[in-house]
């Protein structure tokens, strides 16, 4: 794909820059201004792109790289290119992303999962919580739960805001989809109170893991 379809897409997105958007979006640490929407749309035209997504990831910018992560080839990239992506994903939104669309549909997923899990930089750790929560409610065979609450109730007080959050879902989940350990589970929550006080919109459930369990549980049986 030649550089200057890159320059377009650049143009394109700085074009759609709204500083209203801009100013919600850096509350939750991320650095663009364009609309989510309007950016699916762009990659719903692109279509598949695995070069041009590349070379959009390479320019560092976060709209392109959301963009990029929109129109890649998930299975096309290495282990080694993954663990590199995941190292340069910063903002929480291309974290997300990164996680969701591309790495959980790579052949590569439970080894960067194992590989990440007890990573030192707790942004990379956290994408392996993220993993192993996947695996926790589709594929729990061989995973140590009781170990993994072990981990959660030593370490997700202290733990920094990123790698936290995703620490308390693997909480929940284990509670929401296994009943054995669900006691344990609310208790280390209710112990904790991780995320107890975090602002809830009306008609949502809360994240802390307690409220979270009971509340999905209740759906489950309803």
């Amino acid at each position: 794909m030649a550089e200057t379809t890159v320059a377009e897409v650049l143009a394109e997105l700085a074009a759609l820059e709204d500083p209203k958007a801009r100013a919600v979006n850096e509350k939750h640490g991320d650095d663009h201004g364009v609309n989510l929407g309007r950016l699916r749309a762009i990659a719903k035209r692109l279509k598949t792109r695995q070069e041009l997504s590349l070379d959009l990831w390479a320019t560092g910018d976060t709209a392109a790289r959301l963009l990029a992560l929109l129109i890649c080839r998930p299975k096309a990239f290495s282990r080694d290119q993954l663990d590199t992506m995941m190292r340069e994903a910063h903002r929480p939104k291309v974290h997300d992303w990164l996680v969701n669309y591309v790495v959980k549909k790579s052949a590569h997923a439970e080894d960067l999962r194992v590989a990440w899990f007890a990573d030192p930089d707790p942004v990379v750790a956290s994408a392996g919580w993220a993993l192993t929560t996947e695996r926790v409610a589709r594929e729990p065979e061989g995973l140590d739960l009781d170990a993994l609450l072990d981990t959660v109730e030593a370490e997700m007080k202290g733990a920094p805001d990123r790698l936290q959050w995703a620490m308390n879902h693997c909480l929940a989940q284990i509670g929401i989809e296994h009943p054995e350990h669900r006691a344990r589970a609310i208790e280390i929550g209710e112990r904790l109170e991780v995320l107890k006080d975090y602002p809830t919109p009306p008609n949502c459930t809360s994240p802390f893991a307690p409220v979270w369990i009971n509340e999905m549980v209740r759906r489950q049986n309803a």
